[in-house]
């Protein structure tokens, strides 16, 4: 992945990951040509982030290191991050920088749809870091941003990625409240790999979270995504989809994961395109009405693609 982020760098003085400094360095081998990305620089991906720039946003491209955000930023495609930019869990996978987080900003709802109006979006992803200091997990801030965005761009679609809202009772019935169009949380990974690579969660409270969002509203759209190269197992990952589909999440992501640093979780394999299309296959015969699935599908990659071909598949029907 040859992209270099800016933002990574911002806090050079502190330690981005302090949970991780004394862990021995994993291995880190050389990246097949087949998600390999060039680094990023074009006049549209410039603009972009002169805009996130100037409205004091933090976006989960730059802060996780995505690899495809030239083409998304050159598309004026963001996701924004909200809730500050520190994380209170410590997974092995994640490059967003951990601590104690700050206090919350009660004028970002309004910087964010400030900065989608500037942006021209026609839809807008919304993530954020894990706050479980927060007393509702940041539910309440999602649905401010949510009803943000509506107030200053009506026409818009929106998708919230959020945390699993661990013991935050009524946390996802506020989100589903605010009235996004599609609800996702990420599984990450498969059950056997959580003590190690998600130890902060649970599989099936992240389960239950995406059957509850389809429970308080059956006419949203769920979606989840897992990552593979962490030394899953093929019978693990098709289980997984089992599990989501009993849960009845409209739409699957699947990724290679890719190791931010020599401190983070080894890449065990990269997956070749072909298994891939095996999975999207399989996923899709399982039930999904979306699958994506390929080595740099990310969760928020072509999301407003994905999202105008899922609605346009339950018009349909």
């Amino acid at each position: 992945m040859a992209v270099i982020v800016d933002t990574v760098c911002r806090d050079a003085a502190r330690p981005r990951h302090p949970e991780k400094a004394h862990r021995p360095d994993q291995p880190s081998g050389r990246k097949p040509d087949w998600i390999r990305v060039k680094a990023p620089g074009s006049p549209g991906y410039l603009g972009t982030r002169e805009i996130v720039r100037a409205h004091g946003l933090h976006t989960v491209c730059e802060e996780a290191g995505c690899p495809n955000i030239g083409e998304c930023w050159e598309k004026k495609h963001a996701t924004f991050m909200i809730m500050g930019d520190t994380c209170t869990r410590a997974c092995a996978f994640c490059n967003v920088k951990t601590g104690l987080p700050g206090a919350l900003d009660r004028t970002e709802p309004e910087h964010v749809a400030d900065a989608t109006a500037k942006l021209g979006l026609a839809h807008v992803v919304i993530t954020s870091v894990d706050r479980d200091d927060l007393a509702d997990g940041g539910a309440g801030h999602f649905a401010a941003v949510v009803g943000a965005i509506r107030a200053h761009c009506p026409q818009i679609t929106i998708e919230v990625l959020t945390p699993d809202f661990l013991c935050k009772e009524g946390a996802v019935e506020t989100v589903v409240a605010a009235k996004p169009d599609v609800f996702n949380h990420n599984l990450e990974t498969v059950p056997s790999n959580y003590l190690t690579v998600r130890p902060g969660a649970r599989y099936f409270a992240s389960v239950h979270l995406l059957q509850r969002a389809k429970e308080v509203d059956p006419t949203i759209f769920t979606k989840s995504g897992i990552m593979v190269g962490l030394g899953e197992e093929r019978n693990e990952v098709l289980q997984v989809m089992d599990d989501l589909r009993i849960a009845d999440v409209d739409f699957l992501t699947i990724g290679q994961y890719l190791q931010p640093s020599r401190k983070h979780h080894p890449v065990v394999r990269f997956v070749p395109p072909e298994e891939f299309k095996a999975l999207e296959t399989i996923a899709y015969a399982k039930g999904f009405a979306m699958v994506s699935a390929s080595p740099l599908t990310r969760s928020s990659h072509h999301a407003g693609e994905d999202f105008a071909r899922l609605k346009a598949q339950r018009a349909a029907r």
